[in-house]
């Protein structure tokens, strides 16, 4: 699933050990962009929407025939880009955006069956003001087959917290033949194992955080193996990452900073936001699964009322499923950063409208990955589930064993 929507940017050189600033707000445990983790949530179009998705975001086993289009609700079309994932291998949807800027189609007009899309958008209005939207959706699999989408991407390279991630297409009852078919190694080796959430999904991690510079292989064996009654696997292929730097930052939602530890060595120490008293952060460990440059917010998505709708959230990393980011924030006082927690339980970090590179939020964006930690303390609120994303480093290692479904 993963694969790092981001542009290249480089900050000034000659960063001291420790970086201060002052600054603005967040989002939720509350605050979500439109599309996420597992993309199962069903989201509510707001009504003054600029951007629509065709098929919409979250939807599941779309059929060949649909079509997928993207459309300019008000103003015109500036960027789309659309992603195929099949068997973790990710592809560009080559497509064009029409003379009038209103819609844009894809040169192919046919969905790839077992398939998982992720199309970002972003329109100009005729105010000339950005929105953006992103949405994710899964097409048909064949009747009797199940596939198991893999996070991250073949190929990619992440952080040391990065859990090795298998959502199937449809439930397991035979969970130990399914685990019996997945092998994940690592070189230098280290002790992996599984540990199964529900019938459709199976995590696989170490004891510890990976080591930097780990070779990781996920082989899937699943061809032919009999996942449920009548139901068979499709799939032989091997998936492969890099585990690179080591990168952990620690949220003090009492203190409001974030102190920044690159392999070790603090690299800076940010002002934040975390959540407000009524709508705390998380407490836990929590893994980086999505970063976004500009992505649209609406409290609706996450059963809020109508408290927020932001269209152009700068530098947005998600870190839950259920809707908790580390981001960007351009709206609130600069006085807020370090100051007062704020947010709807996400983790603010001060920004600029359209995402400053110079920013304390642009600053941390281009020098993370996913599979980043970020670990929330002292903050009024629950540990997140270990389901919930990435959650499962916030587990002991003797229950995480013990979600194994061969004996």
């Amino acid at each position: 699933m993963r694969h790092v929507h981001g542009r290249a940017r480089r900050a000034a050189a000659g960063l001291a050990a420790v970086l201060t600033w002052a600054g603005l707000l967040a989002g939720a445990a509350g605050c979500t962009a439109e599309g996420g983790f597992g993309g199962v949530f069903g989201k509510p179009r707001a009504p003054g929407e600029t951007v629509r998705i065709t098929p919409d975001d979250g939807d599941k086993g779309v059929r060949p025939g649909r079509k997928l289009l993207v459309e300019a609700v008000r103003g015109r079309l500036e960027s789309v880009r659309a992603v195929t994932s099949q068997d973790a291998r990710q592809s560009e949807v080559p497509g064009r955006i029409s003379a009038d800027g209103r819609r844009w189609e894809p040169v192919d007009g046919r969905l790839a069956l077992a398939a998982k899309y992720t199309v970002d958008a972003v329109a100009v209005d005729d105010d000339g003001r950005r929105s953006a939207r992103h949405a994710t959706f899964t097409t048909y699999v064949p009747e009797e087959r199940f596939i198991g989408y893999v996070a991250p991407e073949n190929r990619s390279t992440v952080g040391t917290g990065m859990i090795v991630s298998l959502e199937f297409s449809r439930e397991i009852t035979d969970r130990a033949a399914v685990e019996r078919a997945v092998r994940v190694s690592a070189e230098p080796a280290v002790d992996i194992r599984p540990h199964w959430f529900g019938r459709d999904r199976l995590d696989f991690r170490p004891e510890e955080y990976w080591e930097p510079g780990t070779e990781v292989t996920v082989d899937l064996r699943l061809r032919d193996v009999e996942g449920a009654p009548g139901v068979y696997g499709l799939q032989h292929k091997t998936v492969t990452f890099t585990v690179g730097r080591s990168q952990v930052s620690v949220v003090d939602a009492a203190r409001r900073t974030m102190k920044v530890r690159r392999d070790g060595e603090l690299l800076a120490t940010v002002p934040v936001t975390a959540g407000a008293a009524k709508t705390t952060t998380y407490n836990g460990k929590m893994v980086v699964t999505e970063m976004l440059d500009v992505t649209r917010m609406n409290s609706r998505t996450v059963g809020f009322g109508g408290e927020y709708d932001i269209p152009d959230v700068p530098h947005a990393l998600r870190l839950t499923a259920s809707g908790t980011f580390l981001h960007g924030n351009y709206w609130a006082p600069r006085h807020v950063f370090g100051r007062t927690n704020v947010s709807h339980g996400c983790v603010g970090l001060r920004d600029v409208k359209g995402g400053g590179a110079e920013t304390p939020a642009g600053w941390f964006f281009d020098r993370s990955l996913v599979g980043d930690v970020v670990e929330v303390v002292h903050s009024d609120d629950r540990t997140v589930a270990p389901d919930n994303g990435l959650g499962g480093w916030n587990m002991s290692w003797r229950s995480w064993r013990e979600g194994s479904a061969v004996r």
